[in-house]
């Protein structure tokens, strides 16, 4: 497919220059920070429990279709039986927990993150890399 537009030009006039590229040790020194520790545990206290909780979910489902057929074969209204409403359950499980995964990370990761980001980003270049 053949656009009319120009490749980007490599150093583009009227452009921001290209942000630091922190160095090993400036990785470290934030991952061991306060902040960092703070943006791991929020993500860690909301995904561990929503993991196991689902897993525990699935492995109900998964016994109780194999240990349980005269209780999962049991007819709610028409044709609905009880495995399909609980197999129906773990796909709106999935979409309930992404959905909530998503505002989550919205609302408390990604402003942290963003925060470091930036901070990393704009941080002036050391002495030993100004020497090379």
């Amino acid at each position: 497919m053949a656009t009319d537009a120009p490749p980007p030009s490599k150093g583009g006039a009227g452009k921001d220059p290209a942000p630091h590229a922190p160095s090993t040790e400036e990785f470290i020194e934030v991952q061991e920070s306060t902040e960092f520790g703070e943006l791991r545990r929020s993500h860690r206290s909301f995904a561990f429990p929503l993991t196991v909780a689902f897993i525990a979910w699935y492995l109900v489902y998964v016994l109780l279709s194999n240990y349980a057929g005269d209780f999962m074969g049991t007819k709610l209204f028409g044709n609905i039986n009880v495995a399909l409403v609980l197999g129906l359950g773990q796909f709106l499980t999935t979409f309930l927990i992404a959905w909530f995964y998503s505002r989550h990370a919205a609302a408390q990761l990604d402003p942290k993150a963003e925060a470091i980001k930036s901070r990393m980003e704009n941080r002036p270049q050391s002495r030993l890399e100004g020497d090379a």
